[in-house]
């Protein structure tokens, strides 16, 4: 066997790790999971977790900071994408919800399960978080300076339409009745409404 074969093994075993984490700490929360259940739902031996991370700990981490660094790079990409804050703001929530619709098993683990990480690790994932709030804020605040949005309080704008994306992934399940686009469209109308967006 060659040596991209043992990575290329290597990797596809770390991934199948990381997605078996998500189910178990959805199902159970963090605390409620062991390392059995995760090897268990990935179909490896328990050994095979202290191979491949350190600990359970470092599994959600690895969760985590992938998926904040994901939406940060779909807010600065939508925000690439155009100078008006509007078409900035449509594309942001656009994608933020259906992101958050269609990854929500992912995304429920990541919002809720910060609290376990430790304090080195919360550490990183709240400056992205930090970083994303800041990005929504000035987005609002460029509009409100363009005449575009009338919103007397971005801040707390922002806070809202980043609550609407977190709170997606508590609620929505593949079975509901509305698909992620379709939510997304909506989102995107209660986006509108919040900045008080001229149209």
């Amino acid at each position: 066997m060659t040596g991209s074969e043992d990575r290329s093994r290597a990797d596809e075993t770390r991934a199948r790790l990381l997605d078996a984490a998500v189910v178990a700490f959805a199902e159970r929360g963090f605390h409620g999971s062991t390392t059995r259940d995760i090897t268990s739902i990935a179909g490896l031996s328990t050994a095979a977790i202290y191979v491949h991370h350190r600990s359970k700990e470092e599994l959600l981490y690895q969760v985590s900071r992938t998926g904040h660094i994901n939406t940060l790079a779909r807010f600065q990409a939508a925000l690439a994408a155009s100078d008006d804050p509007v078409e900035q703001l449509v594309t942001v929530m656009r994608e933020f919800a259906i992101d958050h619709a269609r990854g929500h098993t992912g995304a429920r683990v990541i919002n809720y399960e910060l609290a376990a990480l430790s304090p080195e690790h919360q550490h990183e994932i709240k400056e992205i978080r930090r970083v994303i709030d800041t990005e929504m804020r000035q987005l609002i605040e460029r509009g409100v300076a363009a005449g575009v949005f009338d919103n007397p309080n971005p801040r707390m704008a922002a806070v809202a339409l980043l609550s609407l994306g977190i709170d997606l992934a508590r609620w929505y399940r593949d079975e509901g009745p509305l698909s992620p686009e379709e939510i997304g469209d909506y989102y995107v109308d209660l986006a509108l409404r919040i900045v008080g967006a001229r149209r």
